[in-house]
């Protein structure tokens, strides 16, 4: 199974040259970016952890790639994603958000029924890494 959050989510994964395009395009456009990462990447873990702090004003491509290629070294095997705010309207929105690395095996996640009373039947989803200890998931 392959994680499908943020943008290109649904494409094969971005090659180096293509992570340096949509960087120099949220440059570009003045944004503010910032890396994460998590070995837990449910969908409703929305908190990932920051690499480093976030990158305000930013004009050189290759400082963001410094830090991109940083996080990899550190968090080889974790999901890695780079997200791009847009603080225009006086408010920090996500404009881009996208996954740059995953680990080579990705286990999935599990639908669980509980029955409740009466007739209400509740649905959550569970990842099958959680099955495993917190740093060994991937």
């Amino acid at each position: 199974m392959r994680l499908t959050q943020g943008a290109f989510s649904f494409l094969p994964d971005l090659t180096d040259e293509q992570i340096t395009k949509q960087i120099e395009y949220a440059i570009s456009k003045g944004w503010a970016i910032n890396i994460e990462y998590t070995d837990d990447p449910h969908p409703r873990n929305s908190y990932w952890e920051l690499w480093g702090l976030p990158l305000f004003d930013i004009k050189d491509v290759a400082a963001v790639k410094y830090e991109l290629e940083s996080c990899r070294k550190a968090k080889s095997g974790q999901y890695i994603k780079m997200n791009a705010f847009d603080n225009t309207r006086g408010v920090e929105s996500c404009c881009l958000s996208f996954i740059i690395d995953r680990p080579s095996s990705e286990p999935g996640f599990k639908l669980e029924r509980q029955e409740c009373s009466g007739r209400l039947i509740r649905y959550t989803i569970q990842s099958y890494s959680n099955d495993k200890p917190e740093g060994s998931r991937y």
